[in-house]
């Protein structure tokens, strides 16, 4: 995990930063989860899978297992398979500005 997070640190501090803070609203809301690499990027988990963050060339993505599901009268979420739907965050602000914390919080 400390590799991955590092490598992210050392090539693109605003993904660092996006990273860190999603990490932290995670923790913060269940103190319990496990993390994971998977699938190229940190998988979250309390008895099951709930979410993941992936970071990609232009953002960072967290991706929600059971996304379908959740209430979202602004409809920030996007993607529209079967049960997954994600947020894509381009800089530290979107993670307030796209209300992750509202969302993780529906997660489990």
């Amino acid at each position: 995990m400390k590799k991955f997070i590092d490598d992210i640190a050392d090539t693109d501090d605003e993904k660092f930063l996006i990273l860190k803070k999603l990490r932290k609203i995670v923790f913060d809301t269940y103190p319990e989860v496990d993390e994971r690499i998977m699938y190229g990027g940190i998988m979250f988990s309390l008895s099951d899978d709930f979410g993941g963050a992936f970071v990609s060339k232009k953002h960072v993505s967290f991706e929600f297992s059971k996304g379908f599901e959740f209430d979202d009268p602004l409809n920030l979420l996007e993607g529209a398979g079967k049960s997954r739907r994600h947020l894509k965050l381009r800089t530290i602000a979107d993670i307030d500005d796209k209300q992750f914390d509202f969302f993780v919080k529906q997660a489990t």
